[in-house]
């Protein structure tokens, strides 16, 4: 599988940006599908994920009720509407493709872009 992250950039905060992924592959729809991110000398953390279902969990201490996840399962994308941006946001964004319903540990996702920068100014 290929997965094709896109939509970085730099923004101010409080501003709005959606990050989207496409994913190569005829079993798109089967898959959990994540974003996390990584801060210069920090490690990759978690940020949100959707399983095939279309139920969608958090990382609720920093992102939680801003930041949404969803899926398009008949375009193999997956999407992050990220609203209220703050400056601790910057980062480098990945989508993942994992097995596991429910995990939000990296170990769990075997498939990973490339990443994309988000830089949010203060």
């Amino acid at each position: 599988v290929q997965l094709q992250a896109s939509g970085g950039g730099l923004v101010q905060a409080g501003g709005s940006l959606r990050l989207s992924c496409a994913a190569s592959g005829r079993t798109f729809s089967i898959y959990t599908m994540a974003w996390f991110r990584q801060a210069p000398g920090r490690d990759r953390e978690f940020v949100a994920s959707i399983n095939w279902s279309g139920v969608s969990s958090y990382d609720a201490d920093s992102v939680k009720g801003r930041f949404t996840i969803f899926r398009d399962n008949a375009n193999n994308m997956v999407y992050l509407q990220m609203n209220n941006l703050k400056p601790e946001d910057t980062a480098v964004y990945y989508c993942a493709r994992g097995s596991y319903p429910y995990s939000d540990s990296k170990t769990s996702f075997g498939s990973w872009g490339q990443g994309t920068q988000l830089t949010v100014s203060s």
